[in-house]
C-alpha cells in the first residue's frame, strides 16, 4: 500500500506563509506526477498545483499562481508547496497525490490521481 504523508499546515496569519510536505517513501517516484489540492467542506475538491512525472512542467490554479510554488527532491521522495501571501480564502484541508503517468505528464484532476495522503488543515486568519 502506497502512503502519501502531508505535513506543514497550522494556523497562520493573512500575508504569511507556509511549507507543505508530502514525502512518498513507497512510491517510484519519478514515474508519478504529483500534485496538491484543497477542499473545504461543502465544496468540490480543488486543483492547486502539480508537477510532472519528469520533474519538467509544473502547473498551477489562477487563484494561487504567483504566490505558491510547487518543488520535489527526488533523493528523498519527497514533494513542496510552498505558500507565500496567504489569504483567508486558502484556508481548506491540502491533499497530495499522485498520478501514475510516464509520459512527463500530469492530469490536473482528482479523478485521475491513483494515490491520495490523507490531508493537513491550512487555517489563514484575518
Amino acid at each position: 500500500q502506497v502512503k502519501l504523508v502531508e505535513s506543514g499546515g497550522g494556523l497562520v496569519q493573512a500575508g504569511g506563509s507556509l511549507r507543505l510536505s508530502c514525502a512518498a517513501p513507497d512510491l517510484a517516484f519519478t514515474s508519478y506526477g504529483m500534485g496538491w489540492f484543497r477542499q473545504v467542506p461543502g465544496k468540490d475538491r480543488e486543483f492547486v498545483a502539480a508537477i510532472s512525472s519528469g520533474r519538467t512542467n509544473t502547473y498551477y490554479a489562477d487563484s494561487v499562481k504567483g504566490r505558491f510554488t510547487i518543488s520535489e527532491d527526488v533523493a528523498k521522495s519527497t514533494v513542496y508547496l510552498q505558500m507565500n501571501s496567504l489569504k483567508p480564502e486558502d484556508t481548506a484541508v491540502y491533499y497530495c497525490a499522485a498520478e501514475y503517468n510516464l509520459r512527463d505528464a500530469v492530469t490536473l484532476s482528482p479523478d485521475a490521481m491513483d494515490f491520495w495522503g490523507k490531508g493537513t488543515l491550512v487555517t489563514v486568519s484575518s
